[in-house]
């Protein structure tokens, strides 16, 4: 059976940081009339890295059936941990980075791991803050997240 294809843009950040955090996806199907969905939430003590991943995770949680993913983010450190081996490096170092210091946010990076063995992800980097309609789409899902969760 043909996997459907899904285009997810994802983002996260905090104010202060660390601060309160707040993360965002925008996923796409084009294999249903580019039907869009967004997911977004916060946490009241995060950082941008951790809001990064989970931006990431939920939208992959999201996703009901194995699926081809193009997952675009704005965030270094969460594209090259796949694309650079950074994660492949961190496991066969027992999770310690090149200067043995333990790696953070490992929780999040187990389940990252888990949900890339269930689908084909494709990672992509994209400037954020810049014109691209998505990204900016999820930077605004990140500041009222943040601002829903204050107001609360």
């Amino acid at each position: 059976m043909e996997k459907d294809t899904v285009i997810i843009y994802t983002d996260g950040g905090c104010s202060p940081n660390p601060g309160l955090g707040g993360w965002s996806a925008v996923l796409i199907s084009p294999g249903h009339n580019n039907f869009n969905k967004e997911l977004s939430g916060a946490e009241p003590d995060s950082t941008n890295n951790r809001m990064e991943l989970t931006a990431a995770i939920m939208a992959l949680r999201s996703l009901k059936r194995s699926c081809k993913v193009e997952l675009h983010t704005d965030s270094h450190y969460l594209k090259k941990a796949f694309t650079d081996n950074w994660l492949k490096k961190w496991l066969a170092n027992g999770w310690k980075n090149a200067n043995k210091k333990s790696v953070a946010n490992v929780d999040l990076w187990k389940e990252l791991l888990e949900l890339d063995t269930k689908h084909e992800i494709k990672w992509k980097w994209v400037k954020g803050h810049s014109d691209n309609e998505f990204n900016t789409r999820c930077d605004t899902l990140v500041a009222e997240a943040r601002n829903n969760y204050t107001s609360k």
